[in-house]
């Protein structure tokens, strides 16, 4: 058969697999970039989840190819390096078109930051795209023969992404199992595998059609649809009754950050929200006399409420009836002399504050503190939060006991985007019955951020079979039941008062019982599969 009736039999799948694997120079580079770019058509709000099959299987074309763009002689090591290069083009076009929306953070107080935008935007994808690059590597290490690859590509990529949500502060955002975590459906696997599992499953499914042959594909097809299928089943089981007794009520105020949010305006903005705390809704809920649990949400002041008399006075006097309110507000304490400042979530009723807190524990690096502090502020870089020195980190069980409700897991802000890696079996975590996630994504506008942030949070309910009240400065703010379904939930960027109840628990799932154990089993799984079909390359 002569080289033109070849080409001419080849199909275009195979003719894009062999263009990736033999690329070179700036064309593999840019093929990389885009392929992972394409990626993040898969999170939200887009939820394109199909989109991520085009990044997986190019990362596998490109691991096929990293010995080919090695020089010729070139050793195992060299071929490593070569993954790993690649595999961090890919992460930065993955990061870059998924994470753009932080810009807008830096354009709150665009006179203090603007000048540090390109680091948010393009500095942080340029760290995180390490990440891939190691997973790259790694896959290439175990790199098996034929329909095989893809699972070695999960594993590399799971492993590294695990690494990414523990690392440093640990930054989990927008992990590739969420293409499928943002949808009913797939989600419910979380309960069982958690967002790692989805991460790896989502990955192996995704590169299957990288192999071109049909017996994987056709396999993958079917792992989806057993997905698919079990998570509709799981949501038509019975779900159990509503927790009775609590009147619940959360205020979206959609107060934006910027120069108006100052102390100056501080009562004008506690104004606001009372009036919306004591809106009528139904003949049933005329006001706040008509609810037990009132909740505002994160950073809902601009001053530091415990040291503002006047408005803790206020506050007190508005809660008549016995509603007891929760909110985000930063708190002050002395401490052998010095002053600490938190993030935290304060209970307050009709005798003061009550002494249940939370502080919170997992702070978001550059905006709530600086890490390397000493070395920034010479260079007079600040966080964006006005606390001096910024937050400290809170210590605790990170539970919230409220009077009337079941415990709740306390999750302020991003801390909701970290899955439910090593289970807390202690005797105040085995009491807790939902999860309380007070936000301010004010900061990132009308942009993808808050849809991506929802998203996350939501998993979590899912993952540990816990309702969820979300409480959301500019929204989404939701109440939402132990499977992941939206019992009540209000829009970004308006003005609102969700009333209901809180939904029941479910019994604790595998996945909060025992936290990354079947991640940690199915990855191990996969690298004896792959390491007993890995075959050697030509160096």
């Amino acid at each position: 058969m002569t080289a033109s009736a070849s080409l001419a039999r080849e199909s275009w799948p195979e003719a894009l697999a062999g263009a990736v694997i033999l690329s070179g120079g700036w064309t593999r580079r840019l093929m990389a970039l885009a392929a992972g770019a394409f990626g993040a058509l898969s999170l939200s709000p887009l939820d394109f989840a199909a989109a991520m099959i085009v990044p997986m299987s190019v990362a596998v074309w490109l691991i096929d190819g990293a010995a080919e763009a090695s020089p010729s002689g070139a050793t195992g090591w060299v071929t490593l390096r070569s993954a790993f290069a690649i595999g961090w083009w890919w992460g930065f076009g993955y990061f870059l078109a998924g994470l753009w929306w932080l810009g807008a953070a830096f354009m709150v107080d665009a006179d203090q930051f603007l000048w540090a935008l390109p680091l948010g935007v393009v500095g942080l994808p340029l760290f995180l795209a390490l990440f891939p690059a190691l997973g790259f590597a790694f896959a290439r290490a175990i790199w098996p023969a034929g329909a095989w690859r893809p699972l070695a590509l999960g594993v590399g990529l799971s492993v590294s992404e695990l690494l990414r949500a523990n690392i440093l502060s640990g930054f989990p955002w927008n992990e590739y199992g969420m293409a499928l975590g943002a949808h009913l459906w797939p989600a419910q696997a979380a309960a069982f595998v958690g967002l790692h599992g989805l991460t790896l499953i989502t990955i192996v499914l995704c590169a299957a059609p990288a192999t071109l042959r049909g017996r994987p594909i056709l396999l993958a097809a079917l792992v989806a649809a057993l997905l698919l299928g079990f998570g509709a089943l799981r949501l038509d089981m019975p779900t159990p009754d509503t927790v009775k007794g609590p009147k619940l009520r959360l205020i979206q105020p959609n107060v934006a950050q910027g120069p108006d949010f100052s102390p100056v305006n501080g009562g004008a903005i506690l104004g606001l929200y009372l009036k919306l705390s004591d809106r009528a809704t139904s003949p049933e809920r005329s006001g706040v006399a008509d609810v037990t649990h009132l909740f505002w949400p994160e950073s809902a002041f601009p001053f530091i409420l415990t040291r503002d008399r006047g408005a803790m006075a206020r506050i007190v006097d508005f809660l008549r009836g016995g509603a007891m309110l929760v909110t985000g507000a930063a708190r002050a304490d002395e401490e052998g002399g010095k002053t600490r400042y938190y993030n935290s979530m304060l209970a307050l009723d009709r005798s003061g504050l009550a002494a249940e807190r939370y502080d919170k524990r997992r702070l978001v690096p550059f905006g709530e503190y600086l890490p390397l502090r000493s070395a920034f502020e010479r260079l007079h870089v600040t966080q964006f939060v006005h606390v001096p020195g910024g937050f400290d980190p809170g210590s605790g069980a990170g539970t919230l006991s409220l009077r009337g409700l079941p415990d709740a897991l306390a999750l302020v802000c991003y801390e909701a985007i970290f899955p439910n890696e090593w289970p807390a079996r202690t005797e105040a975590t085995a009491r807790v019955g939902y999860i309380l996630n007070l936000t301010d994504d004010a900061w990132f506008g009308h942009t993808a951020g808050p849809y991506q942030h929802f998203a996350q949070a939501r998993l979590r309910a899912i993952e540990l079979g816990l309702p969820m009240l979300r409480v959301a400065n500019t929204g989404i703010s939701a109440i939402i039941d132990a499977k992941g379904r939206l019992i009540e939930s209000r829009p970004l960027g308006v003005e609102a008062v969700i009333d209901g109840v809180l939904p029941g628990a479910l019994p604790p799932t595998w996945q909060a019982r025992w936290g990354a154990g079947s991640f940690l089993f199915l990855t191990a799984l996969a690298l004896l599969v792959c390491l007993s079909r890995r075959r050697s390359y030509r160096a």
